[in-house]
């Protein structure tokens, strides 16, 4: 029995495979470690919020003649939705539509409000376009719409400020904030006060109290879930607001592409023949053949993919991009999207081009997975979740069931910032080696002019920090809406910020351009 379902298990003399009726969810398990445990995933359905389909390690143990007992916790599917009324300057009244998960606000940053009987209609303040209409129930009281966003219909009821949790980086409203020192929570890291790792506490303690204070309504408000901070191997701060905490996963979009870079890494350790040299097309033997031939194509190396300099037709900031993530994504006639970008056409002869591409970096965990011969999940949790004692965290999945490698793990932020206190320790954690030294330096290296302002390695990207005179050389893994792991090797610093400013890069990016190198850094009190 598995979710309160009784089903037929396949079982083999090494694995358990368990599908649910109607696509509710698999339960994929293996036998090889141990006698009185499966280990294995469950796979849960695509949901309404999220769209994909996510793999989650579970681990059950024998618990009687035949029978198995283990706890699966999904991803959640959670999608909040909250409505600011008020006066403005003129007096007119003006609402703003605020949405933590997606950062969502109805097509406008302000609407105007008119109601009329027990219509009210929401118009975009600047064009004055009808955007919403809605029905509002005063007996309830509580306001019905359609939320173009989720394609849903939502009902809206009065919260206060006490427990409007996802609206306000904290609730009820502090009266003020006290420096603390992160929980021991057995899972890897050394935690100890930030004095002692060469910090100013009072200066954090100043940056926390303003982080709390943000007002969230405010159109450039910067919207920070989590804050971390590692130096000198120890966790040192660890924060969260909006209604995130130290055990809720968050959704890390195309900062997990680094993960790809370090699943590759911790391949090569484990001695599967791979390498940046190493030819894509030529290992993809399960393809009879490849749409749009291109002799090109069997110049692509994994190095050309983790560099975004493939030549492929594939350009995420190109709507018109055959390549383009949103265009992969949402087409239906190729389900297998391997397939579909090792069929796409060339725009530019490898490496001569730089084109951001989430379907290359997809391409290279598929390369990973054939050499190594393990699915992609199972991979990352024997080579590297599980030596770095990660166990909460979700891989999403292609249609076909592979991990998609182009982004949108979802993880605790403690553990996300254990990947950069692997690179800080030159791939080792507690003393076990995950990557290979010369990989953690290779891939943090220059290896292409991504833009006028920073390079990229093989799937970090690389900036210099401004304090004062000075320059600091950082890499980072980073995602949309502020989802960043900043690393800093001269002053053994990791930072790891997760955020809700999806789609808005000129908010997101002052994390690493001001936060870091204004507050964080000068905090330390010798550099």
């Amino acid at each position: 029995m598995i979710a309160g379902f009784e089903v037929p298990a396949q079982v083999t003399s090494d694995s358990v495979l368990v599908r649910l009726p109607d696509g509710l969810g698999d339960f994929r398990g293996a036998r090889h470690t141990r006698p009185d445990r499966v280990e294995g995933f469950w796979v849960q359905p695509a949901g309404l919020v999220a769209g994909v389909p996510y793999a989650t390690p579970v681990a059950l143990h024998r618990s009687g003649m035949g029978s198995w007992q283990g706890r699966i916790v999904p991803a959640e599917d959670r999608y909040a939705l909250y409505l600011s009324v008020r006066s403005d300057s003129s007096g007119r009244t003006v609402a703003t539509f605020r949405n933590p998960e997606r950062n969502s606000r109805g097509g406008a940053p302000e609407f105007q409000v008119v109601r009329t009987g027990d219509l009210v209609r929401f118009s975009d303040s600047a064009s004055g376009t009808s955007a919403i209409v809605a029905t509002y129930d005063s007996a309830g009281p509580r306001l019905t719409l359609s939320w173009p966003p989720l394609g849903a219909v939502l009902t809206l009821t009065p919260r206060s400020r006490e427990n409007s949790v996802g609206l306000f980086p904290r609730t009820p409203a502090p009266s003020g904030y006290q420096y603390r020192v992160p929980l021991d929570q057995g899972d890897g890291w050394t935690v100890g006060r930030a004095g002692t790792a060469g910090f100013d506490e009072s200066v954090l303690t100043r940056f926390v109290s303003q982080v709390i204070s943000t007002d969230p309504l405010a159109r450039a408000a910067p919207l920070i879930h989590s804050v971390l901070i590692a130096r000198q191997g120890k966790l040192v701060l660890e924060e969260y607001f909006f209604g995130y905490d130290r055990t809720r996963t968050h959704d890390l979009r195309s900062a997990s592409k680094t993960f790809t870079s370090i699943m590759l890494g911790a391949a090569m350790q484990h001695g599967v023949s791979l390498g940046p040299e190493s030819r894509v097309y030529r290992l993809f033997h399960r393809y009879d053949r490849f749409s749009r031939p291109d002799p090109r194509k069997q110049q692509i190396t994994l190095g050309h993919l983790l560099t975004h300099t493939s030549g492929l037709a594939c350009d995420d900031s190109d709507p018109g991009s055959p390549g383009n993530e949103g265009t992969m994504q949402t087409q239906t006639e190729q389900p297998d999207w391997i397939k579909y970008t090792l069929d796409l056409g060339m725009a530019h002869d490898p490496g001569a081009a730089y084109a951001y591409c989430s379907g290359g970096m997809n391409l290279v965990g598929g390369t990973v997975a054939v050499a190594s011969g393990l699915w992609l999940p199972e991979l990352f949790e024997r080579w590297i979740a599980r030596p770095l004692d990660i166990m909460d965290y979700h891989v999403n999945l292609t249609p076909t069931g592979e991990a998609y490698s182009g982004g949108g793990v979802q993880m605790r932020p403690r553990d996300f910032l254990k990947f950069g206190q692997l690179f800080l320790d030159h791939g080792l954690w507690r003393g076990q080696r995950i990557v290979p030294d010369q990989w953690v330096r290779q891939s943090t290296t220059r290896q292409v002019r991504a833009s006028p302002d920073n390079d990229d390695g093989f799937g970090w990207h690389l900036f210099h920090l401004q304090v004062g005179t000075r320059q600091y050389r950082e890499y980072e893994a980073n995602g949309n809406g502020g989802q960043l792991l900043i690393v800093v090797p001269e002053l053994d610093l990791a930072v790891v910020f997760t955020a809700g400013n999806y789609n808005n890069y000129g908010v997101w990016r002052k994390f690493r351009d001001e936060l870091v190198p204004e507050v964080i850094i000068p905090a330390i009190r010798r550099r």
